[in-house]
């Protein structure tokens, strides 16, 4: 026997020590399609028992991404409260469950998730939960969160949190591009008197440049370790004003006073965190921020036929998009936003695309590393809503819990959670 593989068998041999010694039996919670019946609260269970100071095996590829947790009777009885499902094992038959994933010849893997993440959701206060998918997943799943605006972000609250959601903001300051279809609503109009009033107060004389002290901030967040999850128009208008850090490009009904001329060739691409080479939509009466979003390319897509697939990683060897794309079918549904999806020829070949749309040419779920920090950019809006429009009703999860575009972002919630392996690839 080789060296590398005595080292593997012991390497094996320890581990499965580790987990028969720590649970007599365990709790297996399936996240396979036919056996588990809520899996949006199956990770706040896992979640749950990560705040009882109890560590998690996360079973990578192993039926649809399932959990070991410690056996229990409190936690049996949590698990039917909440309607999770959930068998329990031997521990003769956890240790054959975990020297069968340990084989070289499965794409599985088991990763130790220790230490419940302090979850921050960067939003509006007078946002309601259920303007944002995941602050609806995260009150559905039962797993806390806190919210913080511009104001916690300025005074270096990011620091109390290892993980961040950036709601659908507009870093660049022109109120969501809504200027075209809303500029004479009431609710618009309040908006942007409050945006400018915030702006004032934290010493900045427009909402541009507020916005943009806010995004370097969130910037040097990720850098210095931290993870941020950010979908719709805050993936794409996020990287946008990092590129034009020190460029004006708003125009004067945004900010009051004109942008730079050929702001466009005065971009820095070396600045942002995912994208490159996009152009900037200039028109303010358009709804759309750049070329990297693809909303207005899918007129040929119809929506029975929308779908994106996951891509498959190795387990053993790429761990982190492994954990990222765990799902009970490599298939989800698409859904909208007013950033919908990104072209794949402006995402940057150091960032990880994990899930697509190859026959639109789109990456609809990407990743990346910034610094000794993480970030994931999904588009749209809401995975259960096909194209959410303003004013339209909350989705209701009662009525999805087994959703796989839900699951997405759950996956991104527990990922700071896993004790770190270095990526091989």
């Amino acid at each position: 026997m080789s060296f590398r593989a005595q080292a593997r068998n012991l390497t094996t041999a320890f581990f499965l020590l580790f987990l028969i010694q720590a649970f007599a039996s365990v709790i297996l919670i399936p996240m396979d399609a036919e056996s588990q019946q809520n899996h949006l609260k199956a990770y706040g269970i896992t979640y749950w028992v990560l705040t009882k100071q109890q560590k998690v095996q996360w079973l990578l590829n192993y039926r649809g991404g399932s959990f070991l947790l410690p056996d229990g009777e409190i936690i049996r009885k949590e698990c039917q409260i909440r309607g999770v499902s959930f068998e329990i094992l031997s521990d003769n038959q956890a240790e054959q469950l975990m020297d069968d994933i340990s084989s070289p010849s499965r794409n599985q893997d088991a990763v130790i998730l220790e230490k419940a993440p302090k979850i921050a959701v960067y939003s509006p206060k007078g946002n309601q939960p259920w303007d944002d998918a995941v602050t609806m997943v995260l009150t559905y799943a039962e797993i806390p969160y806190a919210t913080i605006y511009d104001e916690e972000v300025l005074d270096d609250k990011l620091v109390l949190y290892d993980w961040l959601h950036l709601h659908h903001e507009d870093f660049t300051g022109q109120y969501g591009k809504f200027y075209g279809a809303y500029r004479a609503a009431p609710w618009y109009i309040e908006d942007k008197k409050n945006a400018e009033a915030l702006a004032q107060q934290l010493g900045f004389s427009k909402v541009s440049e507020e916005k943009r002290a806010v995004a370097i901030k969130i910037r040097n967040y990720v850098i210095g370790g931290g993870f941020m999850f950010a979908m719709c128009s805050a993936t794409d208008s996020f990287d946008i004003t990092l590129a034009a850090e020190n460029v004006d490009i708003c125009e004067p009904m945004f900010d009051g006073d004109p942008s730079d001329a050929n702001y466009q060739g005065k971009l820095d691409f070396g600045k942002t965190f995912a994208f490159t080479d996009f152009v900037l939509e200039r028109n303010p009466l358009r709804y759309e921020f750049s070329s990297i979003d693809m909303t207005n390319q899918r007129q040929n897509l119809p929506k029975e036929s929308d779908y994106f697939s996951l891509k498959e990683f190795s387990a053993k060897w790429d761990p982190v998009p492994t954990m990222l794309t765990q799902n009970h079918t490599t298939l989800v549904k698409g859904f909208m936003g007013q950033t919908t999806a990104f072209a794949r020829n402006q995402v940057k070949p150091t960032v990880m695309v994990l899930g697509e749309n190859k026959i639109n040419g789109e990456a609809r779920y990407i990743h990346g590393i910034k610094g000794k920090g993480f970030f994931t950019f999904y588009g749209g809006h809401d995975p259960e809503d096909y194209q959410h429009r303003v004013g339209d009703p909350k989705t209701e999860l009662e009525l999805h819990p087994t959703s796989p575009g839900y699951r997405l972002i759950l996956n991104n919630v527990l990922f700071p959670a896993a004790r770190k392996k270095k990526q091989k690839t």
